[in-house]
């Protein structure tokens, strides 16, 4: 061997040898372990009040639509948007939507946005709850849409969450967005022509996470549409929806997922829908990826 190859070699070697320091180090040091908690840990992280007045404003921007804003129970600004059916009625269900990571509540009103499709299509549920009379509300999740905060990017949340080993953020926005439409929910319950206290959850990939977590918490809720939730585990117990999926006992569920989620495996879906504790629910899975077929709108609207 001469000592070209020698010394490529030896520096093939020590690459080698760092990088797999490196990655002892990082999943010795700073990747997340799973920390369980028990259950009334988790739900005291969840204690709330609603503020007497939470200054709700509305804006009319079409016919039966309306943008508005609320301070939620720390009194951060709350965005989103309420539509009201085409026949009038004396008391509306409602359907309250859950958008999935990185969208704005109105994906729920349009099949695009800035350009960009509405790739979850849940503006079709929209569609298909007005029709069946619900009044339909949707607001911005914490750091998303109108909430974006510069300094602290949807982005370098996940980034701290996955290269970082912090999942304070993370937490924290799933935790505190539960806690927004909780307070939603409270004026909902407030206004005489919405009956609020049988409300429908529909919420996509996070938005299903966050659906779960709520239906879990909150005994008004009647039913939950949860489309391909991302499997959380213990690694961020505090919103992980197994570990409250227990206390969902009365409510109607239907779980949809996909059989070839890079979010969740199928075992992780069945342990999932295993663990709802209640014994009206449905699970019907789809062929594909995080992207449902455009038929999955059809099983959403035979559950409303």
């Amino acid at each position: 061997m001469n000592k070209k190859v020698k010394f490529t070699t030896r520096v093939i070697f020590s690459a080698g040898l760092a990088i797999g320091c490196l990655t002892t180090f990082w999943y010795t040091f700073i990747a997340l372990k799973e920390q369980p908690l028990a259950q009334d840990e988790i739900l005291a992280s969840y204690a709330y009040r609603t503020p007497a007045d939470i200054g709700m404003s509305l804006r009319e921007i079409g016919e039966g639509l309306f943008e508005f804003s609320y301070r939620s129970y720390d009194g951060a600004l709350v965005n989103g948007r309420i539509s009201y059916p085409p026949v009038k009625q004396e008391k509306y269900p409602v359907l309250v939507g859950m958008a999935a990571m990185g969208r704005g509540y109105q994906r729920w009103w349009v099949d695009s946005f800035k350009g960009r499709p509405t790739v979850t299509r849940v503006n079709e549920i929209t569609e298909r709850a007005s029709q069946k009379g619900y009044v339909v509300v949707a607001i911005d999740a914490r750091f998303h849409g109108t909430r974006k905060d510069p300094n602290r990017t949807l982005g370098s949340i996940m980034n701290n969450l996955h290269f970082f080993g912090d999942k304070r953020d993370y937490e924290a926005m799933i935790r505190e967005t539960v806690l927004d439409y909780r307070v939603l929910m409270d004026w909902i319950a407030q206004q005489p022509d919405l009956d609020g206290n049988h409300l429908t959850l529909a919420g996509y990939s996070m938005g299903a996470q966050v659906a779960l977590l709520a239906s879990a918490l909150d005994p008004r809720v009647d039913r939950v549409i949860a489309m391909v939730p991302p499997h959380i585990d213990d690694k961020t117990a505090v919103v992980a929806p197994k570990n409250l999926a227990g206390l969902i006992k009365k409510t109607g569920v239907l779980l949809i997922t996909a059989d070839d989620d890079e979010y969740a495996s199928k075992e992780d879906n069945l342990r999932l829908y295993d663990a709802i504790a209640s014994e009206n629910k449905k699970h019907q899975a789809f062929a594909g990826g995080h992207i449902l077929p455009g038929d999955y709108i059809d099983a959403v609207g035979g559950w409303l």
